[in-house]
């Protein structure tokens, strides 16, 4: 399993490991080179606070109570123990979210006087080369890029400076920050801003509305999700985290810190669920900004930007990275970018959809949105039937695939409905005709009664348990679907749990683990379909793909218990979250 832990404050992110070592960030946002990344190589870079004699602490690790706010506990071989607390402030202040391009630290002896030793070693990103350290007042600065990274902290400078070992026996505190002196009191600054975000979070989560059954699950994914939606463009990152391999010693190995068209509404029906609704209207910014920077091609959108609405080209790899447990290649940006992926219009009316079907998004009803509905259409309706490289990204032998005329088929026929309620007078198109087309389309898939991955593939694939959460009108064909892909694609014959994506080779061969939204999808798919108990089942038992935070890796291997892919993955939150709303009963059958 991932032994890490996720702090952010929706501007930047980091992991950190169960020893207190920060791993993983990159700065000045979440898809910037690194200045920690240990997690890919032994000599990538990290902050630790660690045993100077070398062993290996007992450690726990656990989030404040309804917070991002993590706290590891270090329980030294002598009896001594100390505890590291690590926040991304995130606050209102001045009538605006305070969400600086800041960490703070706060070690604290818990037991005993520990000895300590501290080593801040950032590096200046994918050159690996160390940054080294200028020292001033109470802080060391690391030029970083032309920027600067400054560590502050109230600890001796010779013994940060030197990584001299010294025995714990007051609060240290450590504010590592990006171009931004620490101004005041440190310890007096670093108790506000965590009270002040520990309220924040507290306060976010008592807004969320949550399932009847497996509520902390959901706030805890709840919460992760929310460290994915990068806040100052409104776009949503599909992982925070690059190169963690899917197969340990394979190929698949990909950068998911941008944000997919697709994962995004798939992150947005949850939000929708929880009742928060701002990420919403981020992602709909960021979506109508797209549309008119690239409105001069508007033949299609492409499904994957960067967090200024820019293309992740090229891809390219560092071969002077290791690669986590020495499982290169260490890649950065995404070639999926350059793919034609048709279900993504689809996907993007849905998005837009309850801004329409819910009078709470009145004040968005615009003639830029209805515009941009307008434009998805007429590409929704030109992908009905085509090839592409479909949601799995395939970058050879594209075809037509049975979830992008699905999707095109949703998308058409909520817009079918929104026209209805006396929207999009001017779209001409006939959109029951097309409706019709879509179905047409997907029915030329069915065999034996049971949707397959395409008209020209009879294999089964996952992502067509969607079609019971789309509300499809064929409920025949869609439960033989569905126990045609627990029967084919369950990883482990003896349990009904997790899932292949599919079972065909692809690219780089035929996949080896689970994909753990697939076993969310099902149960989500088998609850609206009536089979509430068998869903709760695969439910309770893929919880167990958590690490022991709660949080879930893209891949996970039910063979040796190993989380695999980028980490913590936005989709896999998102599965739990939809798929414990669909299991439980409505709170007026337990209150």
């Amino acid at each position: 399993m991932y032994n890490y832990g996720l702090v952010g404050n929706c501007n930047i992110s980091a992991l950190i490991s169960n020893t207190g070592s920060i791993d993983w960030l990159c700065l000045p946002r979440p898809d910037s080179e690194p200045i920690f990344g240990r997690i890919l190589d032994e000599e990538g870079g990290a902050f630790s606070i660690i045993a100077p004699d070398g062993t290996e602490p007992q450690s726990r690790q656990h989030y404040i109570e309804n917070t991002n706010i993590l706290v590891t506990e270090l329980h030294l071989k002598n009896g001594d123990a100390f505890k590291i607390t690590d926040f991304c402030p995130r606050f209102e202040q001045h009538g605006r979210m305070f969400r600086p391009l800041s960490l703070f630290r706060i070690v604290d002896p818990i037991k005993g006087t520990p000895k300590i030793q501290v080593k801040c070693k950032p590096i200046a990103g994918w050159s690996k080369e160390a940054a080294p350290p200028a020292r001033g007042n109470s802080h060391l600065r690391f030029d970083i890029r032309g920027e600067q990274l400054r560590l502050t902290t109230n600890m001796p400078l010779t013994y940060l400076s030197e990584e001299t070992s010294f025995q714990l026996t007051e609060k240290l505190y450590f504010a590592l920050t990006w171009n931004a002196p620490i101004e005041g009191d440190l310890p007096q600054i670093s108790e506000n801003f965590l009270f002040q975000t520990e309220h924040y979070w507290r306060m976010w989560v008592k807004h969320c509305s949550i399932p009847s059954l497996f509520q902390r699950e959901t706030v805890r994914s709840a919460l992760t999700l929310k460290l994915h939606c990068f806040e100052d463009t409104g776009a949503i990152l599909a992982a925070l985290t690059t190169s963690l391999p899917e197969e340990i010693g394979g190929q698949r190995n990909w950068d998911y810190r941008y944000c997919w068209l697709r994962d995004s509404y798939f992150v947005l029906t949850a939000f929708h669920r929880l009742g928060h609704f701002e990420e919403m209207e981020g992602f709909i910014k960021f979506l109508l900004n797209i549309a008119h920077k690239h409105e001069s091609s508007r033949d299609r959108l492409a499904p994957v930007y960067t967090l200024s609405q820019e293309l992740p080209l090229p891809e390219i790899i560092h071969p002077n990275w290791a690669g986590f447990k020495n499982s290169p290649p260490v890649r950065i940006k995404n070639q999926a970018a350059e793919h034609i992926q048709n279900d993504v219009y689809g996907e993007m009316i849905l998005t837009l959809a309850p801004v329409f079907f819910d009078e709470r998004f009145y004040h968005l009803r615009t003639k830029d949105h209805e515009s941009l509905l307008e434009n998805l259409a007429h590409l929704s309706v030109k992908s009905i039937g085509q090839p592409d490289a479909g949601l799995w990204e395939l970058r050879e032998g594209w075809q037509e695939h049975t979830f992008t005329n699905l999707m095109s088929w949703a998308g058409l026929e909520r817009l079918k409905r929104i026209q209805k309620l006396g929207y999009l007078k001017n779209l001409k198109i006939n959109l029951h005709n097309e409706c019709e087309r879509a179905e047409a389309a997907i029915d030329r898939a069915l065999k034996d009664g049971i949707f397959r991955n395409s008209p020209n593939d009879a294999s089964v694939d996952a992502s067509l348990a969607l079609f019971s959460i789309l509300n499809y009108p064929q409920t025949e064909a869609i439960l033989k679907t569905l126990a045609k892909i627990s029967e084919e694609l369950r990883t482990d014959k003896d349990t009904k749990s997790f899932y292949y994506r599919y079972i065909r080779s692809d690219d780089f061969g035929n996949p080896k683990s689970a994909f753990v939204i697939c076993s969310f999808w099902m149960a989500q798919a088998l609850a609206r379909s009536g089979q509430v108990e068998e869903a709760k089942s695969i439910l309770n038992q893929t919880l167990r793909a958590a690490n022991h935070l709660g949080l879930y890796s893209e891949h996970f291997s039910t063979r040796d218990n190993m989380q695999m892919g980028n980490f913590p993955q936005a989709y896999s939150h998102v599965g739990l979250i939809n798929s414990a709303f669909a299991v439980s009963p409505p709170w007026s059958d337990v209150l």
